[in-house]
């Protein structure tokens, strides 16, 4: 990295950490506020469009260390010279729709400049919308810059780009334009294109095939950005990676393992608690895996357990608390079901308790089943003791109980601030949770410094939250084309022509989401397929929850199958090992969670018992 690289890399990591730090704050100074009896004003607004900002800012930094979320199906296997040529054209194919959606993104932007609407006194709004279209710019300039070491292959891809952009220009009708530029979307998804690109291409083609304006995929993606709950994705993962970096992963690994590894099988019921725990906090994003990885694997082999039964374990677990608050899938699944459902009338949309508070609720069971059967089947993995098994000691349970302390609040803290009225809003919720976090790693462990360790830190939350966001913003774009087009009514038409039984309905459910999950990240998922899946599962009698968390469910099956499960792909890298031999040795646990899909699928009181219950 060349000097002017690095200042201006320093810069951005900077500029992400006084926008999560203010993200943070805005929140709970306006909770303090209110308890004075003043206010904050135009505080959520200001925070939602901080999220829009550090979209941009987050996507721009992951374009510039090539981490923007892709699927290199064909890059894997190719040898160095025809990887190089693949690369190039995924890259050139990345930058032309980046330049489509800034272009689409300055219709957008244009039109709002004759608005008076102001986001601060003498802020424009117009002008905080303007870093959509140059955010996009952007990020389509850096990928080309970054794509290759050498310059030959970088010239090349520019070439391609300009190429690309000149054929966008040539005035193709839309039959033509619509079958080339979905062949060109194939071919830059195998050669490794990020994803939102692909996805923001589509809605882009989609939209001009059938006359619609390309600017609304930058309305929805505004849209969604500026969601008044969107910011709690951020400030989540935020508390996540503060754990991750600290001292907190060994912590945790040495709590649960004093207390549960002198008993039959207590390591692996410790190494499950701990991916559970980390997991709630980080969300689907595989940290858990690199973050406990490293602790847990030679514990594990320590205790006898044969290498593929840990490596099992370990990456079976790297998303086992995808269902517990506050985990970040469950919250975008809330938001996204939400806005579904407006388009039902007021008794459909009041019969279902769809919120953050409602999902995780329903969730509970099922996300204890999961974990219940997680750890039985790591205590059946335990080898034979030759010799009697240690007592358990209290003296070492209790130390490492209070070493822990901090962390083992954290819970109870981001619990009891969604649903304990402690404050007025889930983005407060958040905001204290990242508070709390940043608070006792930095200023009581003072395992964090916070002049050298925090703006590396925040700079890969903005990394991995730019590049969702980025991927939430244009799969909206997308969606709203196919609710326009009344997509979801055509599919529950022609599904309900063939499949009669709900029990039928749900089986080919449980197959869709599977492919679903192997073939898209999780939040993608949920913003294009969720639209799709809640009319129709209304239509079966499977309300908008129970298909919630069964969705949650198969999207976590989906992050161990081959051939492209996340985990697999982390495992390997955090392991060192084949991804053949990671495949293989998670399947004892792809049959763990495929089981609990089962049940949870068809015995609806997993899901509603609970809150039934806590209704009387």
């Amino acid at each position: 990295m060349s000097g002017a690289e690095g200042r201006l890399e320093k810069f951005e990591r900077g500029l992400i950490t006084l926008l999560l730090l203010a993200m943070v704050a805005l929140p709970l100074g306006d909770r303090m506020l209110f308890h004075l009896g003043r206010s904050l004003p135009s505080s959520a607004a200001l925070v939602s469009h901080l999220a829009l900002i550090l979209t941009m800012l987050g996507g721009l930094l992951a374009a510039a260390r090539r981490r923007l979320i892709a699927t290199p199906i064909v890059l894997e296997h190719l040898p160095a010279r025809p990887r190089a040529v693949a690369s190039a054209v995924g890259q050139a194919a990345a930058a032309v729709i980046c330049l489509q959606l800034a272009r689409a993104a300055w219709h957008f932007v244009s039109a709002e400049r004759g608005s008076s609407a102001e986001l601060l006194p003498g802020l424009p709004l117009w002008l905080v919308e303007l870093v959509i279209p140059a955010g996009f710019l952007l990020i389509g300039a850096r990928v080309l810059l970054v794509g290759h070491a050498g310059a030959r292959w970088r010239v090349a891809a520019l070439l391609l780009a300009l190429a690309g952009a000149a054929l966008c220009l040539h005035g193709w009708d839309p039959a033509t334009g619509r079958a080339l530029g979905l062949v060109a979307l194939l071919v830059a998804l195998l050669c490794g294109a990020p994803m939102f690109t692909i996805i923001g291409g589509l809605g882009l083609l989609l939209m001009w095939s059938t006359g619609q304006p390309t600017a609304a995929m930058a309305v929805k993606h505004y849209a969604l950005a500026t969601t008044p709950v969107i910011p709690t994705l951020p400030l989540f993962a935020f508390t996540g990676y503060l754990l991750a970096e600290s001292g907190a992963a060994q912590r945790l690994v040495r709590v649960f393992s004093a207390w549960f590894g002198p008993f039959r099988g207590g390591l692996a019921v410790a190494t499950v608690l701990s991916c559970a725990f980390f997991t709630t906090f980080t969300g689907a994003s595989g940290v858990t895996i690199l973050a406990l990885g490293g602790l847990l694997l030679p514990a594990l082999k320590s205790a006898g357990y044969r290498d593929s039964n840990a490596l099992g374990l370990i990456t079976g677990s790297g998303s086992i608390g995808l269902l517990f608050p506050p985990c970040l899938p469950v919250i975008l699944y809330s938001i996204i079901a939400l806005q579904t459902l407006q388009g039902f009338d007021p008794a459909t949309l009041d019969r279902y308790d769809v919120s953050m508070e409602g999902m995780f609720k329903a969730a509970l069971l099922p996300g204890i089943l999961l974990v219940t059967l997680a750890m039985l089947w790591g205590r059946s993995r335990e080898p034979a003791r030759a010799g009697p098994r240690p007592p358990f000691d209290w003296h070492e349970a209790l130390v490492a109980l209070w070493a822990a302390k901090w962390e083992m609040a954290l819970p109870v803290v981001a619990v009891g601030a969604m649903f304990g009225g402690w404050v007025s809003s889930p983005v407060q919720a958040a905001a204290l949770t990242a508070g709390y976090a940043l608070f006792i790693e930095t200023c009581v462990h003072r395992d964090l410094k916070f002049r050298v360790d925090l703006p590396r830190i925040s700079a890969e939350c903005g990394l991995l939250t730019g590049g969702i966001l980025l991927i939430l913003g244009t799969a909206m774009g997308l969606t709203n084309f196919l609710v326009t087009e009344q997509v979801p009514d055509l599919l529950t038409a022609w599904v309900t022509r063939y499949i009669t039984s709900p029990y039928v309905f749900l089986f080919a459910l449980n197959i869709a989401l599977l492919a679903v999950g192997c073939l898209m990240d999780v939040y993608s998922a949920i913003v294009v397929i969720v639209p799709l899946i809640v009319p129709l599962g209304l239509q079966y009698g499977v309300d908008p929850v129970q298909l919630g968390v069964i969705f949650l469910v198969n999207l976590e099956l989906g992050f161990l199958h081959p051939p492209v499960g996340i985990n697999l792909f982390l495992a390997s890298y955090r392991f060192n090992r084949p991804l053949g031999e990671i495949t293989w040795a998670v399947l004892p646990m792809l049959g763990v969670v495929a089981t609990a899909v089962l049940l949870i699928t068809y015995w609806p009181p997993l899901t509603h018992w609970l809150p039934a219950l806590l209704a009387r």
